[in-house]
């Protein structure tokens, strides 16, 4: 297992999601009520980025067709997206976050 350094916990306020770019891999990192999501930050739909996209609750509405997708566990929550969002296994490490690939 690889450790990939995101963020630091002060990047991202509450209820927000910044896109960070490691190892060739680009991600949303969401801030959830002081707990962190890592998604892959393109939608499966299209062009859009969800790190840009609107957060309700759980889900994060993609800023180029309106799909959603929920944060936590990648699934589509509505359409026109049909196929899920890759997830990752998200650590915090002090006030590192962090995910292994």
């Amino acid at each position: 297992m690889e450790r990939i350094d995101l963020c630091q916990t002060g990047d991202i306020d509450e209820g927000t999601a910044i896109k960070v770019e490691a190892n060739g891999l680009e991600l949303a990192v969401f801030n959830l009520n002081g707990a962190f999501y890592v998604i892959d930050d393109l939608c499966t739909h299209g062009p859009g980025s969800l790190s840009e996209g609107m957060i309700r609750n759980d889900t994060v509405e993609c800023d180029f067709h309106g799909g959603a997708f929920n944060i936590k566990t990648g699934e589509v929550a509505e359409p026109p997206c049909m196929v899920p969002i890759k997830t990752y296994v998200t650590k915090v490490d002090g006030d590192t976050v962090y995910i292994e690939i």
